[in-house]
């Protein structure tokens, strides 16, 4: 064993003065484009049109019934004893006119004193009608693909102040559902089990004589099992997320009260190595004994997901100036008049060599007595990019307020 080792040490060694070169510093391959990918990214979409109007940040934001994908944790100190949101938003529609994102969520108050909550959602994600080719552009067939996530969660107070809480979810991805051809055949649907953990807490403050409530939000979301959709495909991880935030609210006068977000969002998925190249300018990789060389990173390909999410915090090839830059960042600000209409706004910022995701957003909110209804304009800031003009609508009940609103006409009927 001792000397198979030795043999290939020797090997990569010899691989590395004779067949490999070494092109760039660390520095540079900071600068270098370096996505990182997973399989199912629907489920970082946002769902909801509040948050999406605040430039996706809502970690710490104060709660309403889609919190359950930003902080359920959150919902544990609701007012409302149930409700439910419906959320839908036509995606990518510079490249395609028939994807389109749905959500509904819903929650109901338990516990003695209603400390605590149950949530649930389902998210589906349309990717349309495809048609299937081969590798020499032969038809074989169209499909409709899609993804879905069924999410039931629980969160609960554990003083006026701090909540836990968390998620589970069902993701079942089938991009070639409806095949009329063969490829159906030679792939399966992927499927994954996956969690969210959460935090919460949040503290009455003052500001300027002001009434005011900061709060601060953690979680980790989408911890599951890798996803392959045949059996001989390698696994891919799903994109375990966390995101850290804090929110800041102030009441201006009885009629007027602004909020200030900051989220941070980092990807727990493993960053790809750079590989060591053949010096005969071919762009072909260096292999001993079929196993690619690396030259920077980490081979992190068979590694498991607890593994993965903690090496993904120190393992991107370009060392510290390169993993810094695989943190997001999501501003938002939302003014509310009379608690019945709202004005937002906010920025999102991801690097250019991690996805380049840049865009501004501005969004409205109407509640009126049971009903509230929230719509969502994203802009990028680069031409032709493909979320550019991403609207998105959500319509939220208050299943309580409905309750008491019902009960009182049938009094007044009855009067």
């Amino acid at each position: 064993m001792l000397k198979n080792n030795l043999i290939l040490v020797c090997l990569i060694a010899i691989s590395s003065n004779i067949f490999g070169q070494t092109t760039m510093t660390k520095d540079e391959l900071a600068g270098q484009l370096n996505v990182i990918t997973t399989a199912v990214p629907f489920l970082t979409i946002t769902p909801d049109s509040r948050s999406a109007g605040m430039g996706d940040a809502g970690v710490a934001r104060d709660p309403d019934i889609n919190s359950y994908f930003w902080n359920v944790s959150s919902m544990a100190f609701l007012q409302k004893k149930a409700g439910i949101a419906f959320n839908a938003a036509p995606w990518l529609r510079q490249l395609v006119p028939d994807v389109w994102y749905y959500n509904m969520a819903m929650y109901s108050k338990v516990g003695r004193r209603n400390q605590s909550v149950i949530t649930g959602s389902i998210r589906y994600f349309s990717l349309g009608e495809i048609q299937f080719t081969d590798e020499f552009a032969n038809t074989m067939g169209n499909g409709t693909p899609y993804e879905l996530a069924v999410d039931l969660g629980y969160a609960t107070q554990l003083s006026e102040n701090l909540s836990l809480g968390g998620n589970m979810k069902f993701i079942n991805s089938c991009l070639t559902c409806g095949s009329s051809g063969t490829i159906g055949s030679n792939f399966k649907p992927g499927k994954a089990a996956a969690g969210d953990i959460t935090v919460y807490y949040k503290k009455p403050i003052k500001l300027g004589g002001k009434e005011g409530k900061l709060a601060f939000g953690a979680a980790i979301a989408n911890i599951g099992n890798k996803i392959t959709y045949s059996t001989s495909a390698e696994k891919d991880f799903i994109p375990t997320n966390l995101k850290i935030g804090t929110s800041l609210n102030t009441k201006i006068d009885d009629h007027n009260e602004i909020t200030v977000l900051l989220d941070i969002n980092k990807l727990l998925v493993p960053t790809y190595p750079v590989y060591m190249k053949k010096a005969d300018n071919s762009g072909d990789s260096i292999d001993v004994n079929g196993k690619k060389v690396i030259e920077f990173g980490k081979d992190n390909k068979d590694v498991s997901v607890i593994s993965g999410m903690f090496s993904s915090f120190g393992d991107a090839p370009g060392g510290f100036k390169e993993e810094i830059k695989e943190y997001n960042i999501a501003l938002g600000f939302e003014y509310w008049y009379d608690k019945q209409f709202a004005v937002r706004a906010g920025y999102f910022n991801e690097s250019k060599t991690k996805g380049d995701r840049k865009y501004a957003t501005i969004g409205v909110g109407i509640k009126y007595n049971v009903i509230s209804v929230d719509a969502a304009y994203l802009q990028p800031f680069t031409s032709r990019h493909p979320l550019q003009n991403t609207i998105r609508f959500s319509l939220l009940f208050d299943i309580d307020a409905f309750k008491k609103q019902k009960d009182k006409d049938k009094d007044t009927k009855s009067k």
